[in-house]
């Protein structure tokens, strides 16, 4: 989901991998040891957290986390927890990395270490104030003055244990002190409405009349309460906790009288810490975390901007002379502008090689825009043919190594022989009866490798069929057994037993699915020959077979219905009582969620029988619900033929991850709908429309779902922004190519040596093609730039894009090259 700018769209995404933590204290006991885990948070919302390791002051996790970012964030942190059993689990230490400073770390192995947490290093939001200062004449004739605080808002707030009860107190400091003036409390939000209007008397010599100067403390103050339930016998205690929590904001502001009189300063802050609020830690008590981040900015531009640069890359697969290094963003766009699968034609694939022999080559145009249409178009084939083994798999821990040498003393090495054996059965038998749920596309595109392949080399009768496996099996199949992680089959990377399992369970199925004639020479390892012996078999053969004709074949069929649900997701959110007339929090219940390729529904607790059960045929949409409707954060709406069903995600990503899933599940529904309603309806009307009748159609158009004929879902837009973006990194190799083209087409003796790491079979035609490519690129250049021109005279230090207090604001200052004026 992109944050919208003006004139154009903003896609922020993060690769992350958590290694190890070392030199972690040690627990204050005789045990000395910690079970840690690791969380990461945008700001202070928790997006992802590790498996827990046990037993250790220098934990290794070795996982990985990537998404997209659906809002605008200031730090990426990481914290380190230790579990405890009885009560809540504490935090050791964190890393919090500003978002201006995730370049410095981009792509790179860095050790960090562990800051302390407290309340004062956890405050963040900032706060809208508006200040007056006015003349006025007391009834003795003396002239005093009033300074008018206004305290309008406050936006992102801490939420602590799903709670926050916000109150704002002022007081002035200096000579004329004043006691604390509090606002009313605002229950269950953190972005207040205060709007509350508070009065001092400033206190100023005659000598010093012509300027005042004042000292605002802006103590935000937090009244946390916690219900705790226990049942002891036959009696009900109920607990009652208060937290308070004190964050400070001290302005220093000096306000000219002349001006003060006539002028109301509206500003916005940034909440700061307490000064001297933390003790002392040296930098090396808490431990350290080693890290690797990539984080990834695309600012997209509207679609005409690109069309230069655009053209150039789609005539490059009819050339050929082409200067593309072809990568994954430019094969999506391939597969976005070209038909990759038109109708009525018998080779879908538009631009297919002259020589077929490419379809092996792993950096060939063809393979990658299989490769990429395989993940795009096949991770619901994925999860509903592989995730269920997987799952067990992971859950049962069942020994199977086969490697005498790494074999442990308390195994058995045939045992373990015949649960790998049964493993590689199981999957192998989902495998090859999954046919009729490959996704057409797929299809498509096999018949046409089938074909070609066989066509091209009519003496080897088994082409058909390695062309296709080739893919199926060696790039789609083998690589999400062995990293089910990476292709959403688990939350986690297995653990290392378990990856071994996976590893040797991929390397057999990749060997059955290749239908080489002499499989025991395709393992360097002795053992593994000798245990592909047990599927020397003619019965394996054939099933293959018959698996890649079904796929590969040219005629349509109807998906058959799975009798089996397949679980697609699963886990805790909090759901909206459908159907009463009860307003409240009370309305808001935690459940068990659990989405399969049949239905959503949800459960009191996981196990438990389903308190609600939507077929997918009736979801008719999934879309965000605005927050102000409850109040709350990370709401989405299901809707149904009768009413909505309102949802809270535990964060964005996780709200992005289900809507994302619903609307692909349902996309093809019949009746979906056009437009919807972004706001909840309340009190006998919409809130978005002010409609008073709840069946009134929708007045905003639907943005989630594709339509039922389009199964690729690529931003086309996005992926030649990302081309460009290699193309500018790389300009000047470009230009030396350029000029290496130039030279040799007027100059035919000895290469020169500063351009002799080329190879140009056509000099002339390439620098033509270079030439335009240099100009597109330098165009959207110089668009880029005259945007941020554009953005920077328009800022304003204290506006709600740049808080003061905002440290990236100078950031963002020293990244303009040139000088402009800008306003305060």
């Amino acid at each position: 989901m992109a944050v919208e700018e003006e004139g154009l769209r903003v896609f922020q995404s993060v690769k992350i991998k958590i290694g190890e933590a070392k030199n972690i204290p040690p627990y204050p006991g005789p045990n000395k040891m910690r079970d840690c885990y690791c969380t990461v948070n945008l700001d202070q919302e928790e997006v992802f957290r590790t498996k827990i390791i046990e037993k250790s002051l220098c934990p290794f996790y070795g996982e990985d986390f990537s998404c997209e970012i659906p809002r605008n964030f200031h730090h990426l942190s990481f914290y380190i927890f230790d579990r405890d059993v009885f009560r809540r689990d504490s935090s050791i230490g964190k890393v919090a990395v500003k978002k201006e400073d995730l370049q410095k770390y981009h792509g790179k192995d860095t050790w960090f270490q562990l800051q302390p947490v407290s309340a004062d290093s956890e405050v963040q939001g900032k706060v809208h104030l508006e200040l007056r200062l006015s003349e006025v004449i007391t009834d003795s004739g003396v002239v005093c003055h009033k300074l008018a605080t206004r305290v309008s808002e406050c936006q992102g707030l801490p939420i602590v244990n799903g709670q926050c009860d916000p109150y704002a107190a002022v007081c002035l400091l200096g000579p004329s002190r004043s006691d604390a003036k509090k606002t009313k409390v605002k229950r269950k939000t953190n972005n207040p409405q205060f709007d509350e209007v508070f009065y001092f008397e400033v206190r100023t010599s005659t000598e010093t009349k012509t300027s005042v100067n004042v000292r605002i403390s802006f103590p935000l103050s937090l009244f946390i309460f916690i219900y705790l339930s226990r049942y002891l016998s036959l009696s009900h205690s109920l607990y009652l906790f208060f937290i308070y929590l004190s964050f400070s904001l001290s302005l220093s502001l000096s306000l000219s009288l002349s001006l003060s009189l006539s002028l109301t300063v509206s500003l916005r802050y940034f909440l700061q810490p307490r000064e001297n609020g933390n003790k002392s830690v040296k930098a090396d008590e808490l431990g350290s975390l080693r890290l690797n981040i990539v984080y990834t900015e695309d600012h997209v531009f509207p679609s005409e901007r690109y069309s230069p640069l655009t053209d150039l890359l789609l005539q490059s697969a009819h050339v050929e002379v082409s200067v593309c290094a072809y990568n994954s963003f430019t094969v999506d766009l391939f597969l976005h502008r070209v038909r990759v699968f038109p109708p009525h034609t018998g080779h879908p694939l538009s631009f297919f090689p002259r020589d077929p022999n490419t379809i092996f080559r792993g950096n060939s145009l063809t393979s990658k825009c299989i490769d990429e249409t395989m993940k795009l178009a096949g991770m619901h084939y994925l999860q509903v043919t592989l995730k269920p083994i997987i799952d067990e798999i992971c859950t049962e821990h069942k020994p199977c190594e086969i490697d005498p040498v790494k074999l442990k003393e308390s195994e058995n090495l045939e045992t373990n022989r015949e649960n790998l054996r049964q493993y590689v059965d199981r999957i192998f038998n989902v495998i090859t009866t999954s046919g009729v749920r490959c996704p057409t596309v797929m299809c498509d595109i096999f018949f046409s490798l089938r074909e070609s392949a066989a066509t091209r080399f009519q003496v080897d009768q088994d082409v058909r069929y390695t062309a296709v496996s080739s893919f199926i099996f060696l790039r789609f199949f083998a690589p999400a057994i062995l990293s089910p992680n990476l292709f959403q089959l688990r939350p986690h990377h297995p653990d290392p037993c378990t990856s071994r399992t996976l590893t040797l369970i991929s390397k057999t199925i990749q060997t059955l699915g290749s239908l080489a004639k002499s499989k025991s020479a395709n393992f360097k390892e002795s053992y593994m020959a000798a245990f592909y012996d047990y599927f020397n078999e003619q019965k394996y053969a054939d099933s293959v077979k018959n698996f890649l004709d079904l796929i590969s074949s040219s005629g349509r069929w109807d998906q058959k219905s799975i009798e089996t649900p397949i679980m697609l997701k699963e886990g805790f959110m909090i759901k909206r009582a459908q159907g009463r007339n009860r307003f409240g929090m009370k309305n808001f219940k935690k459940r068990w969620f659990r989405l399969t390729n049949h239905e959503f529904t949800y459960h009191k607790t996981k196990g438990e029988g389903a308190l609600c059960r939507i077929p997918i045929e009736n979801i008719l949409a999934v879309e965000r619900l605005e927050e102000e409707s409850f109040k709350m954060k990370n709401m989405f709406q299901v809707i149904q033929p009768e009413r909505a069903l309102y949802i809270q995600a535990n964060n964005c990503v996780e709200a992005r991850d289900w809507i994302d899933i619903l609307t692909k599940v349902s996309q093809c529904n019949r009746k979906r709908l056009s437009t919807y309603h972004p706001s909840a309806y309340l009190n006998g009307h919409w809130l978005c429309c002010k409609q008073s009748i709840d069946s009134a159609p929708g007045c905003t158009p639907c943005t989630g779902g594709l339509p039922a004929n389009i199964q690729l879902d690529i931003d086309g837009d996005r992926e030649t922004e990302r081309i460009f973006s290699l193309f500018s990194t790389y300009m000047s190799k470009l230009v030396k190519m350029q000029e290496a083209c130039g030279s040799k087409s007027v100059y035919d003796g000895p290469e020169q040596e500063e351009y002799s790491t080329f190879v140009i079979d056509d000099p002339q035609e390439t620098y033509k093609i270079l030439k335009q490519i240099v100009s597109a690129v330098q165009t959207l250049e110089q668009q880029h730039a005259q945007y941020k021109r554009d953005k920077f005279r328009k800022t304003k230090y204290g506006s709600q894009e740049h808080p003061i207090g905002d440290k990236s604001f100078q950031c963002y200052i020293r990244q303009q090259s040139e000088s402009s004026t800008y306003s305060i």
